[in-house]
């Protein structure tokens, strides 16, 4: 992609009217010169797609690998499809860490997003744990090894230990960790966009967007409120 991308995951929060309150100050007030996604839970998807302009588009939180059939409980990427979604996270370390996905299943859901027409945002990020055993290339190899076979698709490197602490890693550290995931999907001739997730806020988004090397953001807990979302986005007029 040319525009950087500015993704907003809303994670499991909002009701339909604090979500239509928000959706609506964002389309009135965003000034488009990135791609801007909206990511919010299932139960909404409906109604951001009535209320989003063509300006910002529409994506989810996850999906199963399977068209349909028994499998209670889950949304298939033909069901994103059909309601208005472009893209769709996969794997991000809440699936792994606290649902239990493992590379081999989101292998499979990356595979069946793509066939399906949807841009799959695929994240990657070690543990504090990782990180202090000195495993983050290691951590990062592997999870990147997931999507041998794909050609094309978003990356969002968001280290465990940034997400959701308030504490972002240091501009040294993205730049140095995005710089290694694009020399690996480079050597896999994976066409790939790169952003960062962990704690951004309008407070450090202005520095992460000076790092041309970094394609975009996830954002979090700040795109529950449209004017530190919205700063967020202005962040990165390039």
């Amino acid at each position: 992609m040319n525009k950087p991308v500015i993704a907003a995951n809303w994670k499991m929060n909002m009701t339909k009217k604090t979500a239509g309150i928000l959706l609506r100050k964002i389309n009135e007030s965003v000034s488009i010169t990135s791609e801007v996604i909206i990511i919010p839970p299932f139960t909404l998807l409906d109604m951001a797609y009535e209320i989003l302009d063509n300006k910002i588009k529409l994506g989810a939180q996850n999906c199963y690998w399977k068209k349909s059939g028994a499998f209670t409980g889950e949304i298939s990427p033909q069901m994103l499809v059909d309601i208005g979604c472009k893209y769709v996270i996969i794997g991000h370390s809440e699936r792994r860490h606290i649902f239990g996905e493992s590379d081999a299943l989101l292998h499979k859901k990356l595979i069946a997003a793509i066939d399906a027409g949807l841009t799959p945002i695929y994240c990657v990020g070690e543990t504090l744990e990782e990180k202090r055993k000195g495993k983050r290339e290691f951590v990062l190899n592997r999870q990147l090894d997931t999507i041998n076979g794909i050609s094309s698709l978003i990356v969002a490197y968001e280290p465990v230990w940034a997400i959701g602490t308030g504490v972002a890693a240091d501009i040294a550290t993205i730049r140095e960790t995005i710089e290694l995931i694009k020399l690996k999907l480079k050597e896999k001739s994976v066409d790939a966009t790169v952003l960062y997730g962990g704690s951004v806020k309008p407070d450090n988004s202005k520095e992460i967007a000076k790092q041309h090397i970094i394609d975009g953001v996830l954002v979090g807990g700040a795109s529950l409120d449209a004017e530190s979302f919205l700063k967020i986005i202005d962040s990165f007029k390039r």
